[in-house]
């Protein structure tokens, strides 16, 4: 069985239609909306696909109204397309979003995942890095699974404790690791590798411009795509 598992695809729908076709099965590790200028797109992607899906910080946010809690930094973005996100979005779709769980188990040839956002001790807000290993050792014993699958840093990394695996794909739409391409995951017989796709970042950066967003929050958001971080 070959698996996708995407993450963080902040409403960055040329991103997401660039990703591979020929898979089994769709995992998404939650924040499909906010910082991109198209949610809808990516919303009936993933619909169509019928991905296994957990909520992310920002779709909790959109959805419902709550402090998203995201790094101080991109707190204006944030607030900023959030405001986006409600002018286009119906009621349907805030529904869909609120729809996610916030943690997701499921088991595919005999392999168990345990899907979260951030981690499994806190499924929504914490960042922990890739190089603090100690941290995802103590979080992966928490979970009876063999791959641990989250999302949140916008890093990809893939960590091996023993017999169990932690796998970030990296962010679809928002990569902060230094590389601009789209950052993804394929699961195929139970092993994982992270891979990169290019994508039409300037036609991101034109919805942006589109979208009716401070200039600031527009200059921020298309540094962050062309440079894969740099904020």
């Amino acid at each position: 069985m070959k698996t996708l598992v995407v993450s963080d695809i902040h409403a960055n729908f040329e991103a997401l239609r660039r990703l591979p076709e020929d898979v089994d099965e769709v995992f998404c590790l939650g924040d499909v909306v906010d910082y991109g200028p198209d949610p809808r797109p990516c919303i009936d992607w993933l619909k169509e696909r019928r991905a296994v899906i957990v909520r992310g910080n920002h779709d909790n946010a959109v959805a419902t109204g709550a402090w998203c809690g995201c790094a101080d930094l991109f707190r204006e973005a944030s607030a900023a397309t959030r405001e986006q996100m409600w002018t286009v979005l119906e009621q349907s779709d805030l529904d869909y979003l609120d729809s996610f769980p916030f943690e997701e188990e499921v088991s595919r040839d005999g392999v168990k995942f345990f899907l979260v956002h951030a981690t499994p001790s806190h499924p929504l807000h914490p960042y922990v890095r890739p190089e603090e290993t100690r941290r995802w050792e103590d979080e992966v014993a928490r979970v009876d699974a063999d791959v641990l699958l989250v999302g949140h840093t916008h890093l990809p990394m893939i960590l091996r404790f023993g017999r169990k695996l932690v796998v970030n794909p990296g962010s679809v739409g928002q990569p902060r690791d230094g590389d601009p391409r789209a950052s993804f995951a394929i699961i195929e017989d139970g092993e994982p590798r992270v891979e990169r796709v290019s994508y039409d970042i300037e036609a991101t950066v034109r919805g942006l411009e589109r979208a009716e967003l401070p200039e600031r929050v527009v200059r921020q958001l298309s540094r962050v795509l062309r440079t894969g971080g740099g904020a």
